[in-house]
């Protein structure tokens, strides 16, 4: 079981169920709402997902036709991305995780926007 928790700690959830999988964001909107060079998701099914606290601090950005972003109204940490294309899928961001997440982050998406500044590969 994954837990998880925005800056402030109004808002907690749990994810019971596995994880798809693990992507890197790079689009240049992860970039801008994350404030870094990705945004870092694990893919799970909403059905899992359940918010155990703090469920009225969520809100939502309609950051595209079909993409929906939810983060905390009070602290703004970025909590959940989903679709309206897979409303059976949500994405929660790795970085609000209280719990270890052991799994590879395999995928790294929009690569033609990634940043040049981000180092490549192990440090020497």
């Amino acid at each position: 079981m994954l837990k998880g928790s925005c800056l402030c700690g109004e808002v907690a959830y749990t994810v019971a169920g596995p994880v798809e999988s693990a992507s890197h964001c790079f689009c240049t909107m992860c970039q801008k709402q994350h404030g870094a060079g990705a945004g870092t998701y694990a893919n799970v099914a909403r059905a899992d997902l359940r918010i155990e606290r703090g469920e009225d601090n969520i809100t939502e950005f309609a950051s595209s036709e079909q993409g929906r972003r939810a983060f905390c109204r009070r602290c703004g940490s970025t909590l959940f991305w989903r679709s309206e294309e897979t409303p059976d899928r949500i994405a929660v961001t790795l970085g609000t995780l209280d719990t270890p997440f052991t799994d590879p982050v395999g995928i790294e998406l929009h690569t033609d926007t990634r940043p040049s500044w981000l180092p490549h590969g192990p440090a020497a």
